[in-house]
């Protein structure tokens, strides 16, 4: 293990629910194995695993199996894993199975003749499904926990992006449907709960180890972090069902009251009336983890933006208008309006949400543009209404990087252009160049690590030919051998990774391989 990751793993926070660690990975491929060292990491607690980690064979004893035994059906060929191990999940194990998603991996792993491509695509495409959700009915209503991996506790953002994917599969899967609607339920019960956390328990009398971080914690909050993106996530996961399948069951009187809570918490974090209702300390060496003065932050003069105490990273903003978040927002109110109006018939709060959206989105053509010497005019990450802004991007989404993914932008957009030349540039002080691959990072976890998830964004953002295979065969060349997406993983070493378990990175790559496989089959 270098000593740059031992060094990082001694600074992280030392708290837990379960385990006060979880692993900082040095993996490599020998002879078909794969091996692991372990060391304390703790920047989030490390949770129970199940049997993921037995099954994704990261110690030792890999062994081949049936391409029939892998996927649960009919071989997909017979050539498809003949020359890696089994890392998913086994069929009887498996949290969630869909028909139909099955069906996508067998087409996939027939058709596209990177054999190493289809191996990947059946390990990480479903592993939100086999290894993180937990379905029932509630009052006779779908019902679902989603855990991020490798910790036990439920983002509203993770558990959204980490089912978007599926949502083309719905129309001939109840099951996924209904799980998805789950999804959707559960959020909104969250929300209303207290719409300033990003991350519930499934238990409501569980605490944990930041029970004790100063700001308005209670029973069954895993932690109280606000961030403006764990708010449209549940958005645009319910607007993307309601367009998809059609459904309205999931909209009841309790998600219209959330709609409604989601638009005051909005407002009342423009802090155009004082400081806000929301402030968070935390006692921690680790400065991203906490807010300054007295855990409301630095001052921001109210321009219409919405302040956001933390990024979609849990890192704590410098300037809280964070511009991503921000876009993110816009479109959030716009589809939250739309679905008022035609669902609830309820045109007064759905003007409400328009106009919040017309104003933010004012304020960011306003305030969030600044012109770069090199670049041209370009989306700063973070301003503060003053005149002070922050020019970098983040690996996380929303970032300024996914803004035509999540579309706040169009791609042919001037300003985005431009920013887009300058964050996957050495501009950039979080883009990093290595001798196996480049790409965004962020301060999460420390310098001279990329993310996958960005890499991803960056292929899914493009239309590009070169940039998207350029992507591609990075993410194929970093998987350490282990089959998965990762968190980070040092620029010239992917052994060196954080998080083997994150569901969200492997649902979003397969997301980007189908995505690929369905538009231009011919770069893979």
């Amino acid at each position: 293990m270098g000593l740059f990751f031992q060094k990082q793993a001694q600074n992280r926070l030392k708290g837990s629910d379960a385990k006060a660690s979880r692993r900082i990975i040095t993996a490599w491929r020998k002879e078909g194995q794969v091996k692991e060292q372990q060391v304390n990491e703790t920047n989030r607690p490390y949770m129970k695993r199940r049997d993921f980690i037995q099954n994704a064979a990261l110690a030792g004893g890999l062994f081949m199996l049936s391409p029939l035994s892998v996927v649960g059906g009919p071989a997909v060929s017979s050539r498809m894993f003949s020359r890696f191990p089994e890392v998913r999940t086994p069929a009887a194990k498996r949290n969630f199975s869909s028909k139909e998603i099955e069906k996508a991996i067998q087409e996939f792993g027939k058709k596209v003749k990177d054999e190493e491509l289809a191996w990947l695509f059946n390990n990480c495409f479903p592993n939100t499904l086999d290894t993180t959700v937990t379905y029932a009915e509630k009052n006779g209503r779908p019902d679902t926990y989603v855990i991020t991996g490798d910790i036990n506790a439920m983002w509203l953002r993770d558990s959204s992006a980490q089912v978007w994917p599926y949502l083309p599969f719905t129309r001939k899967d109840k099951n996924l449907k209904d799980l998805i609607a789950g999804v959707v339920n559960r959020q909104t019960t969250y929300i209303l709960k207290d719409p300033y956390a990003n991350a519930f328990y499934n238990d409501s009398t569980q605490t944990g180890h930041w029970v004790k971080d100063i700001t308005a914690m209670q029973p069954g909050v895993h932690e109280r972090k606000w961030e403006i993106d764990s708010l449209c996530y549940p958005i645009r996961l319910g607007y993307g069902y309601w367009k998809t399948t059609g459904d309205t069951s999931p909209f009841n009187s309790e998600w219209q009251q959330a709609i409604k809570l989601i638009l005051k918490t909005f407002k009342n974090q423009q802090m155009k009336e004082g400081k806000g209702d929301y402030s968070f300390q935390r006692e921690t060496a680790t400065a991203t983890d906490t807010r300054a003065l007295q855990g409301y932050g630095y001052p921001v003069k109210p321009v219409g933006l919405i302040a956001s105490a933390f990024r979609p990273s849990d890192d704590a903003t410098v300037f809280s208008f964070l511009v991503p978040s921000n876009f993110f927002a816009v479109v959030s109110l716009q589809q939250a309006a739309e679905m008022m109006s035609a669902i609830s018939k309820d045109q007064a709060t759905a003007q409400e949400l328009r106009q919040l959206a017309q104003e933010v989105k004012e304020a960011l053509q306003k305030h969030a543009v600044v012109k770069h010497p090199s670049h041209g005019d370009i989306y700063a990450f973070e301003v503060d209404g003053y005149g002070n802004h922050l020019l970098m991007d983040d690996a996380n989404v929303p970032s300024l990087l996914s803004l035509p993914y999540l579309g706040a932008v169009e791609e042919n957009d001037q300003i985005y252009k431009n920013t887009r030349r300058f964050i996957l540039s050495l501009d950039n002080p979080f883009f990093f160049k290595g001798t196996v691959a480049e790409g965004i990072g962020g301060p999460h976890i420390a310098v001279d690590t990329i993310w996958h998830m960005a890499i991803i964004v960056q292929a899914l953002t493009s239309k590009e030919d070169a940039e998207i295979k350029k992507c591609i065969g990075m993410l194929k060349s970093t998987h350490a051998g282990t089959g998965f997406m990762h968190e980070a993983f040092h620029k010239d070493n992917p052994a060196e990774f954080t998080r083997k378990w994150f569901a969200w990175a492997n649902t979003l790559f397969g997301e980007l391989l189908w995505k690929t496989y369905q538009e231009k089959p011919h770069l893979l």
